[in-house]
């Protein structure tokens, strides 16, 4: 039972998107079984834009014990001759078959406890990993004229290009917009979380 609590397990990560806030609206799931993080255009995701996301993790519980079937109905389905005019003949067999697979099942997924997740969505304004540029002034102290109102935002100091979400979050807020890449991977403790 050791193997359940090591902090090394994968988890899957199941997240709805939905394309209004309050989990209303369009929506799509996206799965990330762990591993490398998967970085996903919200182009793919084919929202206009995502109000509100809800997050299922499941990791895999190995279960050691074996469950060995019931031998009576074992013995009458290996032994008994089937009888083709009697529709419930075939049960027993049926029975025997699925304590059999049964028996060789070592696992299940669960859920996994907020508190214990290691797994979360970030949301990038830009392209992940890049840092917006820094904002070129002109003469006159101002940001240049090429630049757009969104994109001045996100060169601010205190404005991260980047947002975590590590729990459901009914109301994305300003992100709502800006968001246009979905990074499903696991958090490293850092950033804003909501």
């Amino acid at each position: 039972m050791l193997h359940n609590r090591r902090p090394d397990r994968r988890e899957r990560l199941h997240v709805t998107v939905f394309s209004e806030p309050g989990y209303m609206g369009r929506n799509q799931t996206l799965t990330w079984t762990g591993g490398e993080r998967e970085v996903v255009p919200l182009t793919r995701v084919q929202l206009p834009r995502i109000g509100s996301i809800r997050l299922e993790r499941l990791v895999y519980r190995f279960q050691p014990d074996v469950r060995i079937p019931n031998m009576y109905i074992l013995w009458h389905a290996l032994t008994e001759r089937p009888d083709r005019t009697d529709p419930e003949d075939g049960v027993a067999g049926f029975i025997a078959m699925h304590q059999l697979a049964g028996m060789f099942s070592v696992g299940l997924w669960e859920p996994v406890r907020e508190s214990k997740a290691r797994s979360r969505v970030r949301l990038w304004a830009g392209h992940p990993g890049r840092l917006p540029p820094a904002p070129e002034a002109d003469h006159s102290g101002g940001a240049a004229p090429g630049k757009t109102a969104a994109s001045r935002e996100a060169a601010d100091p205190g404005t991260q290009p980047w947002h975590d979400v590590l729990a459901d979050t009914p109301d994305l807020g300003s992100w709502s917009t800006r968001t246009r890449y979905l990074e499903l991977g696991y958090h490293d403790a850092s950033g804003p979380r909501s």
